[in-house]
């Protein structure tokens, strides 16, 4: 991607090692990243879940052979996010579409991640798939002081007695480099069935992020705040524009507000995903005012993009260019994911 090339030129003098002469001021970097993983199912059959098709004898043919070889593609993106200009892998990063907290202990013991020493968050949800949500977060970085999940209740607009079972909302605080920090980790329901006809189950999803956020501003109008995931909506979309609230520029953000540096990003036709010759950036990460001003003597936003390397796209064929998915056409490909990674830099003076 472009942008890499632009934040090195721009970002150097941020970085962990650079710039030490005397009456430079030196910054410390740290890349938050949010990645749906396509699928990461183990190849245990739960008899709780619809994951039958994910195992050796399955539809998917899901064996321990792919298993490995998907964690090993999962850990070599993760690990590269971020590290041309923080040469570290995300401080936290979320995840979505995992079944269980044990793909999630595979995929950190991974050899090129293992280093890191990544700490999980994560807990079953009523999701009908079995797949949750979870932040991953290295150790020696970030320290976790309140951990919560919020139930997301949608019922059927065409028969209010139906549940319509899908995925929790994760909300995990703790400090970051001595900066306290929120993140709230999203899946909201997909298109499934359209998207007008769908968009109500993404409106509540809103709604209930929304009601999360207000809930950490009323304890601190100035709090730092990052909600993250798959949302299933761009940033032009009601769920994210009139229910969330958050706005496409920094000086229309008022107290208590949100900022989304991805409604620009989108506007321009970069995309997280791609589908039917069109992209959509789905995947977002949304920042609190508390993030957006100058004073780096604590941690604030300082660039946001779309982790898509050429390794990530599809080389060859109708899809060339998209997200080279590890799943198509009934077998495994070899590939990646569906989604693009996307990502944001908070710095602060050392």
């Amino acid at each position: 991607m472009k942008n890499i090339s632009i934040l090195l030129s721009v970002l150097f003098i941020f970085s962990y090692s650079s710039m030490t002469a005397q009456g430079k001021k030196t910054y410390k970097v740290n890349t938050i990243a949010f990645y749906n993983l396509e699928n990461l199912f183990d190849t245990q059959n739960d008899p709780v879940t619809f994951d039958d098709d994910r195992t050796p004898n399955g539809k998917d043919h899901w064996t321990e052979e792919i298993y490995q070889d998907k964690l090993k593609k999962m850990a070599k993106v993760i690990a590269d996010i971020g590290h041309d200009v923080t040469k570290n892998a995300p401080a936290l990063l979320g995840v979505a579409e995992i079944e269980n907290r044990k793909v999630l202990e595979d995929l950190v013991n991974q050899p090129n991640l293992l280093a890191k020493d990544y700490g999980i968050v994560q807990f079953d949800s009523p999701d009908r798939r079995g797949i949750d949500v979870a932040l991953l977060y290295q150790k020696s970085l970030f320290r976790p002081t309140n951990i919560s999940k919020h139930e997301l209740l949608i019922y059927d607009n065409r028969d209010a007695s139906k549940r319509i079972y899908t995925r929790d909302q994760l909300l995990v605080s703790g400090f970051l480099d001595g900066d306290k920090i929120h993140v709230i980790v999203n899946h909201w329901p997909s298109r499934s069935g359209g998207e007008a006809r769908s968009r109500y189950k993404r409106e509540k999803a809103a709604a209930l992020n929304k009601k999360i956020i207000d809930s950490l501003h009323n304890l601190d109008p100035y709090a730092k705040i990052i909600t993250m995931g798959d949302l299933n909506d761009d940033p032009s979309n009601s769920s994210v524009k009139k229910v969330l609230g958050a706005k496409a520029k920094k000086e229309k953000v008022g107290l208590k507000g949100l900022y989304n540096p991805m409604e620009k990003m989108a506007k321009k036709g970069i995309g997280s995903l791609a589908y039917r010759d069109s992209w959509n950036l789905f995947d977002q990460i949304i920042i609190s005012k508390g993030l957006l001003d100058k004073d780096y003597t604590s941690y604030k936003f300082y660039q946001a993009g779309v982790f898509n390397k050429t390794y990530l796209s599809n080389p060859r064929g109708r899809y060339k260019g998209y997200p080279f998915r590890s799943f198509a056409n009934g077998s495994y490909t070899g590939g990646y994911s569906d989604h693009f990674p996307v990502y944001i830099y908070l710095i602060k003076e050392n």
